[in-house]
């Protein structure tokens, strides 16, 4: 069974820092590329970053520059770096094994002064 398990959100003030973890269970994670999506409260679920299994990434161009996402295959874990958060970036952020209906449960990024 695959699992999927975010942690790091939280509250922060804007032009902080957070990092998101996702440790990802029940796969052959390094053969998988993957991905961390959020959802702004009334919004649609959007693809903010992803990792392709050769260490290729991609970003929405709202967060190129200020986030990063990495892996490390030997711990099964995918990780989202925030600097200088907005506002604009709160979100419930989830992570995703791409290309299939795999799912964290999320976790809950608020940026606010």
């Amino acid at each position: 069974q695959v699992q999927l398990v975010e942690s790091g959100g939280g509250l922060v003030q804007p032009g902080e820092s957070l990092r998101l973890s996702c440790a990802a269970s029940g796969i052959l994670f390094s053969s998988y590329a993957m991905g961390w999506y959020r959802q702004a409260p009334g919004k649609q679920r959007e693809l903010v970053a992803e990792i392709f299994r050769s260490g290729m990434t991609n970003y929405a161009d709202s967060v190129k520059g200020r986030f990063t996402i990495s892996r490390d295959n030997a711990k099964n874990t995918v990780y989202l770096q925030m600097n200088s958060l907005k506002p604009e970036d709160t979100a419930v952020y989830y992570c995703n094994v791409r290309f299939t209906s795999h799912w964290g449960k999320g976790t809950l990024v608020t940026v606010s002064s």
